[in-house]
């Protein structure tokens, strides 16, 4: 579905690093790193996940992957916008459990940590195309999309609270503002999983399509368009001080990082982990 949009392909060279092979995308050109898909369409860069095999499942090196391009972005002042996308007919289905549970390497920030506030601090505006399933991290990233498209059969679902954790990504303020208190609870409290429809009542998604992508790369090219100071101001007026935002994600990570360290919510995660893999 993705690759009709793919001008050309190359791989990464292996000797060099994600933020070096990002910074060698030009006009109309796509980077492949293993389980991302880099791609530039003018203005607008594309990053899509592209592990289909696992329901793009995100580990480290895609995490790191991720962080460097948008890291790219941020600093190119001829992208901008960016659209996320994932191959094979799901978004993404969150973490990939092994390393998950391996956790973060000595001196380093959980990878997913660093992506959800790569995301916070981004300035520059951000879509998405959803398609099929966006679990966890695939949902909680919405937050922070200015603009939203999905399929009629994508489905949502942040199952923190089912694994002992609690939400990241700071939705347990994003979340209540958003859906109110009331959905807030019922889908963050009760793990409950929803449809595009509800997410679309919601305001989490800005249309249900069959083409989600098409109309995602539509609204992420109007967006390039406009005129760059005018956007920027405007998202930041539309946010407002992401100082709490950045409090609440950091409150999050720590109460996270510690339920993480108990033997009895490892034990729980391979368990949930062991049943999505038997499910399909």
């Amino acid at each position: 579905m993705f690759m009709r949009f793919r001008a050309w392909t190359r791989p990464f060279d292996a000797a060099s690093t994600p933020a070096q092979d990002a910074r060698k995308i030009t006009a109309r050109e796509t980077l492949v790193k293993d389980k991302i898909i880099i791609e530039r369409d003018g203005a607008v860069q594309r990053i899509v996940f592209n592990r289909p095999d696992k329901k793009n499942a995100l580990d480290r090196e895609m995490y790191l992957t991720i962080i460097a391009a948008l890291n790219e972005a941020e600093a190119d002042a001829t992208l901008r916008a960016v659209l996320f996308a994932g191959a094979g007919g799901a978004f993404t289905a969150g973490n990939d459990l092994n390393d998950f549970l391996k956790g973060p390497r000595p001196g380093e920030e959980f990878p997913a940590l660093s992506f959800v506030k790569t995301l916070a601090a981004f300035s520059k505006p951000m879509v998405a195309a959803v398609a099929g399933d966006a679990v966890g991290v695939g949902t909680t990233m919405l937050f922070h999309c200015d603009l939203v498209y999905a399929t009629p059969d994508a489905r949502f679902k942040m199952p923190f609270v089912d694994l002992g954790l609690v939400p990241e990504a700071g939705v347990s303020l994003l979340a209540p503002r958003l859906f109110g208190q009331a959905k807030a609870a019922q889908y963050l409290l009760l793990c409950e999983s929803f449809g595009a429809a509800e997410a679309l009542r919601l305001n989490l998604v800005n249309a249900v399509t069959e083409d989600p992508l098409a109309e995602a790369l539509d609204a992420a090219r109007r967006l390039s368009q406009k005129p760059t100071e005018a956007v920027a101001s405007s998202r930041r007026l539309l946010r407002g001080d992401p100082a709490p935002l950045l409090e609440r994600i950091d409150e999050e990570a720590r109460l996270f990082a510690e339920a993480l360290a108990t033997p009895a919510l490892r034990a729980r995660l391979e368990a949930f982990f062991a049943g999505r893999r038997e499910g399909g």
